[in-house]
């Protein structure tokens, strides 16, 4: 079917058809009736996703794509640069293969990377795309890979794990002990052929938990892209029983926003105040990470509020988040709200707030977007107020 798929008219037919309706695609004759018209459909679907995600793929001819669920999953191109930047040394096996997204960023770095797959067609595609990529620093195994693992009987520089959050009798899942492969299970096992591993999971997982599930953790990556958490990455070291570090990254198309800290290594006592001058919003990684105290300190500003988790100070400084201008502040209360924002465009920010935004929405009829942000809030009296910003932008020096 692979090679099929690859003929030139089905693979001009496909690249025609990359923004159009699929769904509308479907009701139409299959101009090629020899196969099965859902599986060029899914190269369809599968495409376009991959053009954002991964440029890569899209731009190189002849990529044959698995189903949409896996392109949907994989890691984007930017993310996988990341995690390339966290690693070195001679070899690196990935357990866990997938679309080798990740293992094709690892090959610039590792003299060689093995790619286990179990699912036997997946492994195929990937080792046609990477001769398609030019990559020839990768091996493709397809298998279990414990059993692969026990079989090559050599020591690696890494051994690189992204778990199936899926299980065949538990459905989705939230634990590490029951995800596949059971990592926790296997950890010893692991550590016999490698003295470092980098281990995948989703921003769902808990870090608490996690830290509960695995030991010899050193660092735990948060990863976010355009302010959204895409995942986390744990960075385990044979042996290491120190204090743990985590990273925040949050890439953008201009940069990256980076603030890291140490877990637990002594007590943090922020600074609290009203609000002045300027506001500060931590971006998503940051808001994973729980590290709301040590940004406090680490940037010498103050908390509006204990679980409020915004900033303020009368400097403007360079933040990994949001700034805002403060331009009125005011209580919370039905004269204030009906001179300031009734029947207005702000956006709107709930933070440790007891209403919604949609509630707010409906019961101020404040329609959405414009040039203003609002935000509602508890200050360090434990008063309701609402703040009024005007956002700044990167360069610090222009007001939007």
């Amino acid at each position: 079917m692979a090679s099929e798929i690859l003929r030139t008219e089905i693979q001009q037919f496909i690249n025609a058809n990359l923004s159009n309706d699929v769904t509308k695609l479907a009701l139409k004759k299959n101009p090629f009736p020899e196969i099965d018209f859902a599986v060029i459909l899914n190269q369809i679907t599968a495409k376009s996703k991959s053009e954002n995600k991964l440029p890569s793929w899209f731009q190189t001819e002849n990529i044959i794509y698995p189903s949409k669920v896996s392109v949907e999953q994989t890691s984007s191109e930017k993310t996988a640069l990341y995690k390339s930047e966290l690693i070195a040394g001679e070899k690196l096996i990935d357990l866990t293969g997938g679309f080798g997204v990740d293992d094709y960023y690892f090959a610039k770095k590792i003299k060689l990377v093995v790619h286990c797959e179990i699912n036997t067609e997946l492994s195929e595609i990937v080792q046609h795309n990477f001769e398609q990529l030019k990559v020839q620093n990768i091996e493709c195994h397809t298998g279990d890979s414990f059993e692969i693992l026990k079989k090559l009987h050599q020591k690696w520089d890494w051994i690189y794990i992204d778990p199936s959050r899926r299980n065949d009798a538990k459905g989705k899942v939230f634990m590490l002990k029951d995800c596949l492969p059971n990592v926790p299970e296997n950890l010893d096992f692991y550590f016999e052929n490698t003295n470092t591993i980098l281990i995948k999971t989703a921003p769902l997982l808990d870090i608490s938990a996690g830290l509960s599930e695995l030991k010899n953790v050193k660092a735990i990556h948060i990863i976010a892209l355009e302010n959204e958490v895409k995942e986390l990455l744990w960075e385990l070291h044979k042996d290491y029983t120190g204090a743990v570090t985590l990273k925040t990254a949050n890439i953008t198309k201009e940069t990256v926003d980076a603030f890291e800290f140490v877990m637990q290594q002594h007590a943090v006592f922020p600074s609290y105040s009203l609000p002045k001058k300027y506001l500060f919003e931590p971006n998503s990684a940051i808001m994973k990470s729980g590290g709301f105290d040590e940004v406090a300190v680490h940037y010498n500003i103050s908390k509006l509020h204990k679980h409020s988790h915004l900033y303020t100070s009368d400097e403007i400084i360079s933040f990994p988040g949001r700034t805002f201008k403060i331009t009125t502040a005011f209580l919370y209360n039905k004269t204030e709200m009906k001179q300031q924002m009734q029947g207005k465009q702000f956006h709107i920010t709930t933070r440790n707030f007891p209403e919604t935004v949609e509630k707010i929405r409906t019961k101020w009829k404040i329609k959405a977007g414009g040039n203003l942000y609002s935000f509602f809030t508890t200050d360090d009296n434990n008063n309701k107020i609402v703040l009024i910003c005007t956002k700044i932008n990167q360069n610090e020096t222009t007001i939007t």
